[in-house]
């Protein structure tokens, strides 16, 4: 019995940040959580101010041409979206969710360090052009420190990305309606918190860089990413952390090669009992201890936690049966011995690979937003009355969208929601990043619309070939903002959760990451669909749709079209899975 109460008091699976176990009446819930909203606001500011205005920086300061520089910010983003899945790893595999995160601030502080020292002295960059000297490209070691400043500042950004949601999304008690209620506003308020940074970032920081130098602009993400450390620190006798399981690549790698090679050999029926009898690691056996019914002793609500995302049954599912080979047939070798357990974890994480390959082109759309558009409104009367508004500073339209949307989403349009589908989540999951993709499609057209009138102005204005603004406002540009962003909300927000909820325990961290690596195999994709247009533009004697000396000279409405027509086919594949796939929580369905 005191067993029994001693359980019921803690969070079984969680620590506190001094490694002992942690306890309802203290840790977790929403004031744990609101840390960590606090925390990536200022991530997200650092990170963001240069990353929004960084195209400009390279191409006015670097010397890059505008192809080059967009390709280079691409792939800067993507890099840190996708060394999320590092940082997801190591949350699951090795460390605490907790330990990541000081971890990968302190590199990312270190990265913004050197840019700042760059972007102060003149002799760590290119010299000036002017009329008797020409333009030449950063090169040789002022080349190096700038990429070497970029990706430590990716490193530390991708182990934040991949460990922080994850660890708020963990404060809250996944078993009861209430404790998963808090935890989908706490993703929807996740991305309330980037949009709050992000504000901040292309309005204030943008300005700073464009008028007081870069040397400021880094500067003050340099001290922003820095007072992020001492207020993580703040909430850390209120986190619940998980203990790590162990490698999740691992037992994905066994069960997959288990069944490729049991496939191959030939194994007589009369050693399929034996192999289904497989010892698990020491972590499935307590799990398997506490779910199976050997005594007559309750489990603990977490126990039921443990148990909704963790596969316990005595023979393996019907779906994605090729699989099955590696517990039904003897292991070639012992080292791939498979539990059930094992195999059902590793057919969630497959199944959710298909909705997380249909976002990628949304991501790429979204890309845009820091390349071409930025571009654009270069180009354009960025004029407000008698202020002048820098544009990198233009995300503002989707930032504020965000900001707008996001509590009148969760506060108003799901609980009702709710009360009109007699469900708990309201909207589920798959169709929040379905309504994303539909309005990227709208974002492109809208974008080539735009795009078309703005070179309309410059060819009767005279202007086609001259570099300077155009008697066109840059507000035109918003409305392709507007629906990228509000493409943004509900596809982050429904992509962080999906996947959390829908993967198993031992890999929530690296499932959550997916969300991240979406976003970074997006920008990839982008800098190929812009060398695939140049390469295939580009043959005989025609000229590349996007190069020239200067934007106008570009067929930007035409990509913009390609990405819209790329969108539509995406989503209509995003419908084949979206409609196949079956959730495995109750509360989804």
């Amino acid at each position: 019995m005191e067993m029994e109460k001693q359980l019921s008091s803690t969070w079984e699976g969680y620590v506190d940040w001094r490694g002992k176990p942690s306890l309802r009446a203290k840790h977790g819930g929403m004031l744990a959580a609101s840390f960590v909203l606090v925390v990536e606001i200022f991530e997200n500011l650092a990170y963001l101010a240069n990353a929004s205005n960084l195209v400009l920086y390279l191409t006015e300061y670097m010397h890059f041409t505008p192809s080059e520089s967009a390709n280079a910010v691409t792939n800067f983003m993507g890099t840190a979206f996708l060394l999320a899945l590092l940082g997801g790893f190591l949350s699951d595999a090795f460390f605490t969710t907790y330990q990541i995160y000081l971890i990968s601030a302190v590199i990312q502080f270190l990265g913004l360090v050197i840019l700042t020292v760059q972007a102060q002295s003149g002799s760590l960059k290119p010299p000036k052009c002017d009329l008797n000297m020409p333009c030449h490209q950063v090169h040789g070691a002022q080349a190096a420190m700038l990429f070497i400043g970029l990706y430590l500042v990716a490193l530390g950004v991708g182990g934040i990305k991949g460990s922080l949601p994850t660890h708020g999304a963990e404060q809250f008690d996944g078993n009861t309606p209430q404790g998963r209620k808090q935890r989908s506003t706490f993703f929807n308020y996740f991305v309330f918190s980037l949009a709050c940074g992000a504000l901040i970032a292309v309005t204030f920081v943008v300005w700073i860089e464009d008028n007081k130098g870069w040397q400021w602009g880094f500067g003050i993400s340099t001290l922003t990413i820095l007072l992020s450390i001492p207020i993580f620190l703040g909430g850390s006798r209120f986190y619940k952390n998980k203990i790590p399981l162990g490698s999740p690549l691992t037992t994905i790698s066994k069960v997959l090669i288990a069944s490729l090679l049991n496939t191959c050999m030939a194994r007589s029926s009369s050693n399929a009992i034996a192999s289904m009898s497989t010892s698990p690691t020491p972590n499935e056996e307590e799990i398997t201890t506490r779910n199976t019914p050997k005594n007559n002793t309750p489990s603990t609500s977490e126990d039921q936690e443990l148990q909704d995302t963790t596969i316990v049954s005595e023979s393996p599912s019907q779906s994605l049966k090729f699989l099955n080979r590696s517990v039904i047939n003897k292991p070639a070798f012992d080292v791939l011995k498979c539990s059930v357990q094992q195999l059902e974890e590793v057919k969630i994480v497959i199944k959710i690979l298909p909705i997380f390959a249909c976002t990628i082109i949304l991501n790429a759309c979204l890309a845009q937003l820091s390349t071409f558009s930025v571009q654009q409104a270069a180009t354009m009367d960025t004029k407000l009355g008698t202020l002048k508004v820098p544009p990198a500073s233009l995300p503002v339209f989707p930032v504020v969208f965000i900001m707008i949307i996001a509590p009148l989403y969760d506060h108003v349009i799901i609980p009702f929601a709710r009360r009109a589908t007699k469900s708990e989540t309201g909207v589920t999951h798959l169709q929040r990043i379905g309504v994303g993709l539909v309005l990227s499609i709208l974002a492109m057209a809208v974008a080539a619309l735009v795009e078309i009138k703005r070179k309309r102005v410059a060819t009767e204005t005279g202007r086609a070939g001259s570099e300077g603004p155009l008697p066109i406002s840059f507000l035109w540009i918003g409305f392709q903002y507007l629906f990228l962003g509000s493409a943004d909300l509900f596809s982050l927000a429904g992509l962080l959760e999906f996947f959390f909820t829908e993967a198993p325990f031992s890999m929530r961290s690296l499932a959550t990451s997916l969300s991240w690596a979406s976003l970074a195999m997006g920008y990839y994709l982008s800098t190929v669909i812009v060398s695939v247009v140049n390469g295939v533009t580009g043959v005989s004697k025609h000229k590349a749709w996007l190069s020239g000396s200067n934007l106008n000279d570009y067929h930007l409405e035409r990509f913009y079209w390609l990405m819209c027509l790329l969108s539509g086919l995406n989503f209509l594949h995003y419908l084949f899975w979206a409609r196949k796939y079956k959730y495995r929580s109750t509360a989804t369905n």
